[in-house]
């Protein structure tokens, strides 16, 4: 057997995360010589799941500063620690992304034959939080209505909002008609918010839970974009079933598709090697000469590896707890016929929340509660994970977003907080880089839902490596391999 030296590999990809795991998902009927590393011990890089006790040595990392595009992470317990199952009941994602069921990933890992592997679940319904103006009641949550039978039913919004709400979830699934782009493209680069008040006379509660849908993170979000992800999200409704837009992967969200897609790389023949980095690269014509930490020097056709260098945009900051209760009214179908969904969406408009000093929360706060159907947490208990915008304040705003929203689901007495990780995830460049034989991807999207647009440098990549026999290969187009399962309804 050849050792890695001996071989001069078609290409050699660094590290685990989705795109590059989706690329050895591209690649593993090729028949490509592919060496497959990774610096960490786990799967999936900035997309991975975690147990907690994985979790502790990933904090550990970014403390030392070997945590990438992460940074100012940590860890709490309560301290009755007694409800905490043990480490490996928890899958603790860090990039918990939605996907809507338009998306083109899924039509990839539908033609690829991976979505078997995957175990998909219902996303469920959004929520607004609303703080209560007597300090003598508890705040509330409310359902956005975003079909016409929840606009109907819902008693949220008053009879003149759902006639505006109706008029608007209409325009939209037609916005790109000549007619209703006169309406609109006056305002495409401005915000969302000024065609919603100006060409539909919204009020600003009604705004809300419009922009909400896009889950903009800064809430600023253009009108041609904000048109498209809601559009996206009214089109995806019922595409998998009633009642429900997007899905999430079981077992720890986007990191599941990574490993799933690089046991696909592993089965065509690729080369796997864990906790495995390069200390120095070389190229020459045609060529990468990479000094692996192994202590290996290996030669490759081309090196695909991944950006982790911050650049000056904002970032994310994020909290991730485990909750002491399966907050089971949030978990309800409400449509006859519909999956019990799994996830739900809350969302803390700016201005909704405020510092011990009173000050306004300037962003929005996302929270993402996931059941234990995700395999993410116990039975009997719930993960949520919380994100706005990076700033000075948002760690505090994050813990008053977690206290507001246990306090506002409980019967009486709030849900105890088990576990909290909180961490920061820099931005990093948003596009691909191609030097000589070094195709670098960009950094990891921060986005609340799966952006299509991080396909693009995958399929990118994939062509530069086919070369001239891209032409006649179908892009992630695979027929079932010899023996494989039959086919089953990889949704529910």
């Amino acid at each position: 057997m050849e050792s890695l030296g001996d071989t001069l590999w078609d290409v050699v990809i660094s590290g685990t995360g989705l795109q590059q795991s989706l690329l050895a998902l591209a690649l593993s009927r090729s028949g490509k010589k592919i060496l497959h590393i990774d610096p960490n011990e786990f799967y999936g890089g900035p997309e991975a799941a975690f147990s907690l006790q994985d979790a502790e040595s990933w904090v550990a990392r970014v403390s030392d500063g070997t945590g990438g595009l992460f940074k100012s992470a940590s860890i709490a317990q309560s301290e009755s620690a007694a409800g905490l199952s043990s480490s490996r009941a928890y899958s603790l994602a860090l990039a918990p992304q939605l996907i809507h069921a338009r998306s083109t990933l899924l039509s990839q890992l539908v033609a690829s034959r991976a979505y078997r592997q995957v175990e998909f679940l219902a996303v469920g319904s959004f929520y607004i939080f609303k703080p209560s103006q007597d300090p003598a009641q508890q705040p509330s949550l409310s359902r956005i209505p975003s079909t016409r039978e929840e606009v109907f039913s819902t008693t949220a919004v008053s009879t003149k909002a759902k006639r505006l709400l109706m008029k608007f979830l209409k325009f939209v699934l037609d916005y790109e008609s000549s007619p209703q782009q006169e309406t609109w493209q006056p305002y495409a680069d401005a915000p969302l918010t000024d065609l919603l008040q100006t060409g539909f006379k919204m009020d600003a509660e009604l705004q809300t839970y419009i922009v909400t849908l896009t889950l903009s993170l800064d809430g600023k979000i253009s009108t041609k974009d904000g048109l498209a992800v809601i559009r996206r999200h009214l089109s995806s409704m019922g595409v998998y079933g009633p009642g429900f837009a997007a899905i999430y992967p079981k077992w720890g969200g986007l990191s599941e598709i990574a490993q799933v897609s690089c046991r696909a790389g592993a089965v065509g023949g690729a080369v796997y090697m864990l906790g495995t980095g390069i200390k120095e690269t070389e190229t020459a014509e045609n060529e990468v000469k990479l000094q692996l930490t192994s202590g290996d020097t290996v030669k490759t056709r081309m090196l695909v590896r991944a950006d982790d260098n911050p650049s000056d945009q904002t970032g994310i900051s994020r909290l991730v707890a485990v909750v002491a209760s399966p907050l089971n009214a949030l978990f309800e179908a409400i449509l006859e016929g519909a999956p019990r969904p799994a996830v739900a969406v809350i969302a803390f408009p700016a201005g909704s929340l405020s510092t011990a000093a009173a000050k306004a929360s300037e962003y929005p706060v996302y929270l993402s509660a996931h059941s234990s159907d995700t395999g993410e947490c116990p039975v009997g208990q719930s993960v949520l994970y919380l994100t706005t915008l990076a700033t000075a304040d948002a760690k505090e705003v994050l813990e008053r977003a977690l206290d507001a929203f246990v306090r506002t689901t409980s019967d009486g007495q709030a849900a105890q907080v088990l576990y909290q990780l909180q961490y920061e995830q820099l931005a990093g460049s948003d596009t691909s880089g191609v030097e000589g034989s070094i195709f670098t991807f960009p950094a990891p999207s921060s986005s609340l839902s799966f952006d299509d647009h991080t396909l693009e440098p995958v399929r990118e990549a994939w062509k530069k490596i086919m070369g001239e026999a891209a032409a006649e290969a179908e892009y992630m187009a695979f027929e079932d391999r010899e023996g494989a399962m039959d086919d089953d309804d990889a949704y529910e």
